[in-house]
């Protein structure tokens, strides 16, 4: 993580892991990235027949096909020797060049849509871009020779975009690409009929009506139990106690979530762009883990005091006991820390990323996850705050161990980087 992020300029200004023992073997990682875009080169179309869609970026090949299925998938000791293939490959340079890319404001104006490649690859990128849709998948750069057509349809490989132009605008954005050495393809059209199309070796292969794709499958019906948990305050921890007085603190300092992650943190490099507000370590030693992340907003010259930041919040302790108050905990605790740092709380928005046991049929199981986000609900109603995204996997069961329910709260909002407070003790 540390390597790919510091190969594409990503300035990391918080590194935290949580950590219980029922993320042993499947593990539990989290991250979240902020960005800004001027408003003027925010375009929002409707394509229209005859308009393109252009690859660009990395080549297709192999890997990543059923990644993401495969991720929601029971795994055992076997999964290490056939699920590597799954796993996409990253190409931090290409995605950089992306970066420069999107960044240009004649560029971004050009886009009337666009989706990264990941669940499904070409299948959803391409898909989703409008109702009426004919791929031409022999057209789709490849790696290397050998792909039929249901890889080419669902590789997840990494670092390529998809996106909606004019036909008049091609020539030019073909040039902004070039100009970053970038390959981009024209590998689809939209087209009047509301059908998904595929071609490869000229024979369709895909023909589906929009109508039924949006019916999004089958619908499914599942019985829910929400059991209902006992609390004390010891529960509302990040960590597990045991005893009392002096026993009890003993135990929190031998705790890994109160450990100093100072070497984790040093592996991420804070300061590209040299938009970084708070560090992730401060004070006289630089010893003082910040509790958000606080940048300024990257212009493309000049200077502002206009910044963002950005803070989580989960306990897997007082989530085990009761998803519903592990939730309502989340969001507060992220809020929270973004008033902290100086921001107005009711500027904020959220993302919920969510991790739960595998549920199959078991009524109890699916209570985990509801109850969760009915605390989430209940909590954003009463700060009036929204989540505007987030990602949920129910896979995390291996074997006989579950993870802890999990519900992690993002929040972020601007400030005034002039204001931010820090956890550091600047002066008597």
């Amino acid at each position: 993580y540390s390597s790919y992020g510091n190969q594409i300029g990503l300035a990391t200004g918080l590194v935290k892991e949580i950590y219980h023992p029922n993320y042993v073997a499947k593990r539990m990682e989290h991250g979240a990235v902020i960005a800004a875009a001027p408003k003027e080169n925010v375009v929002r179309e409707v394509p229209e027949p005859g308009d393109v869609i252009i690859l660009l970026g990395g080549r297709t090949g192999r890997d990543g096909c059923g990644g993401a299925t495969g991720s929601s998938k029971a795994h055992t000791e076997e999964s290490l020797a056939t699920c590597g293939a799954e796993v996409q490959k990253g190409n931090p340079p290409e995605e950089r060049k992306i970066q420069r890319l999107f960044r240009d404001g004649e560029t971004a104006r050009m886009i009337k849509r666009c989706n990264d490649f990941g669940a499904g690859g070409v299948s959803v990128a391409i898909g989703e871009l409008a109702d009426g849709l004919r791929i031409d998948l022999d057209k789709v750069p490849k790696k290397y020779e050998g792909l039929d057509g249901t890889e080419l349809a669902i590789s997840e490989s990494q670092e390529r975009m998809a996106v909606v132009v004019s036909p008049e605008n091609v020539k030019r954005f073909m040039e902004k690409a070039d100009a970053e050495n970038l390959e981009a393809t024209v590998v689809a059209e939209v087209t009047c009929e509301p059908r998904l199309t595929m071609q490869w070796r000229g024979k369709k292969i895909v023909d589906l009506s929009r109508a039924f794709l949006n019916t999004n499958g089958a619908e499914k019906v599942t019985d829910v139990k929400v059991t209902v948990s006992e609390l004390s305050p010891k529960m509302y921890t990040t960590v597990k106690t045991e005893g009392e007085g002096k026993e009890r603190w003993l135990s929190v300092l031998k705790d890994l979530n109160v450990c100093s992650q100072k070497g984790l943190g040093e592996m991420f490099d804070s300061s590209i762009g040299a938009g970084t507000v708070v560090m992730p370590y401060g004070g006289k030693n630089q010893l003082t883990p910040t509790e958000s992340m606080v940048a300024k907003l990257p212009l493309e010259k000049g200077d502002t005091v206009t910044g963002t930041v950005m803070a989580h919040g989960y306990s897997p302790y007082l989530s085990s006991v009761s998803p519903f108050h592990g939730a309502v905990c989340a969001i507060v605790e992220s809020v929270t820390k973004t008033a902290a740092a100086g921001a107005n709380y009711a500027d904020c928005y959220l993302t919920l990323q969510e991790y739960f046991a595998r549920p199959g049929q078991d009524a109890e199981r699916w209570g985990a996850p509801l109850s969760a986000l009915l605390g989430a609900y209940y909590a954003q109603t009463k700060l009036g705050l929204g989540a505007i995204g987030g990602k949920d996997s129910m896979s995390g069961t291996f074997k006989d161990i579950d993870v802890p329910p999990t519900l992690v709260s993002f929040a972020v909002s601007p400030l005034r980087v002039d204001k931010v407070i820090t956890n550091t003790m600047q002066k008597a």
